[in-house]
């Protein structure tokens, strides 16, 4: 099954939603681990380095730091891009389906956007 982090930012709602669904569904908030105010290349190397997809709300700097992680040949585990107006009953549908229907590198050096 899929391991998600959110950023910073990410909305909790769609992260209570995903947990209603399946209490399975491993989803860490950034700010769970203590830390707050990381940029995110900090946030994409600790992901990488406990294999948990990024779910953000952030196109405007996340995705091109993913994508250089992956140019340099760092390791990147994936990154699920969401915009912040997307209803979240989609989102969570989406959510699911990746968690409980993918392998733990599915998604690796990728990113994707929802609602799919």
């Amino acid at each position: 099954m899929i391991r998600f982090l959110t950023d910073e930012n990410f909305n909790g709602k769609i992260v209570r939603g995903l947990r209603a669904r399946n209490q399975l569904i491993d989803v860490l908030h950034w700010l769970d681990i203590g830390a707050e105010g990381e940029e995110d290349p900090v946030i994409l190397e600790w992901a990488a380095q406990q294999g948990r997809m990024v779910l953000t709300h952030d196109f405007d700097t996340m995705i091109g730091f993913a994508y250089e992680r992956v140019e340099h040949g760092l390791a990147m585990p994936g990154v699920v891009a969401i915009p912040s107006e997307t209803p979240f009953r989609p989102i969570i549908d989406d959510l699911q389906l990746i968690a409980e229907a993918s392998h733990e590198n599915e998604y690796a050096g990728q990113v994707i956007y929802l609602p799919l």
